[in-house]
């Protein structure tokens, strides 16, 4: 994932995916490649196309915010994508062979008392916290439950992307499992544009590259998203269909966490499947702890 290849793949899709008529351009004749020639993107953008060409080469160092402004414009990106742009840009800017970071290990994190606490107070949905790497780093009871199957399988390392891509009980979990393939790895995109030196980011993507042909195919499309609102549907192994709205928080004290809060709609199938699977957790929970004798009278 050396950062110029990013930059240079990127541009690239983006322009790809852009008819003329969508840039309000003739269609033109006899066209060698898919969407916009680099030409057309330059004069979109207001610039020569050697300085564009130079971009899409990967050279994003030392580009001022107005260029990068020019090219999402020219490209038609949307928030995520403009964002990951800029992603790029700063990385670039300290990509020198010098200057560039080695690939470091993410430090290990430990949720802090408040924030179990926090969670633990969440009883009517399941709540988590994932990084970017869609590691579950902490969670409530009932999240813990909803996730049985992540957690069932210990080589899975409560990883969303891992157990999408690597566990066939996800094909179950999941009913939409293409639409859930596509924002695992949209979420792992957008993280390795932000934070291009984790290592266990860049094993992550090798592993799952190594194992998944559906994986591998979705990383090469180099497509990125904001993942925080929306409604999705599950088939729970103990409660059945779950159709649940979430909502994801950036956790603004921890950079690069997000909390996620699922729920149902009052009064509906979903809500009083999460109150069985509250239910189930309980009495999952009561198996597994070791009886209590009385004392001694």
């Amino acid at each position: 994932m050396d950062n110029r290849e990013e930059v240079r793949e990127f541009l690239t899709s983006r322009r790809a995916k852009i008819t003329p008529e969508q840039a309000g351009l003739p269609p033109g004749n006899r066209r060698r490649v898919p969407g916009l020639r680099r030409s057309e993107v330059a004069a979109l953008a207001d610039m020569s196309v050697e300085y564009y060409a130079k971009l899409e080469r990967g050279n994003l160092a030392g580009v001022s915010p107005a260029v990068l402004e020019a090219v999402a414009r020219a490209l038609r990106l949307d928030d995520a994508e403009r964002a990951h742009l800029l992603n790029l840009a700063q990385a670039a800017d300290g990509s020198d062979s010098l200057a560039r970071p080695r690939r470091r290990a993410t430090r290990q994190w430990t949720p802090h008392r408040s924030l179990q606490w926090t969670l633990d107070a969440i009883t009517a949905g399941p709540a988590f916290v994932r990084n970017g790497r869609m590691d579950i780093v902490a969670a409530n009871p009932l999240a813990r439950a909803f996730y049985t199957d992540v957690y069932a399988t210990p080589h899975n390392q409560a990883n969303l992307a891992r157990f999408n891509f690597l566990d066939p009980a996800s094909r179950r979990f999941y009913p939409d499992w293409d639409t859930f393939a596509d924002v695992a790895v949209a979420i792992l995109r957008t993280e390795a544009g932000r934070n291009p030196h984790d290592k266990d980011l860049h094993d992550l993507v090798g592993e799952l590259s190594t194992r998944s042909d559906e994986f591998r195919t979705r990383w090469g499309a180099h497509n990125v998203r904001h993942h925080g609102t929306g409604t999705k549907r599950f088939h729970h192994s103990a409660v059945g269909e779950l159709t649940l709205a979430f909502e994801g928080l950036d956790m603004a004290a921890e950079p690069g966490l997000t909390l996620t809060i699922y729920t149902a709609e009052p009064g509906s199938p979903s809500e009083e499947g999460l109150r069985l699977l509250a239910s189930w957790a309980a009495t999952q929970e009561a198996a597994a702890s070791p009886s209590r004798t009385s004392p001694a009278g």
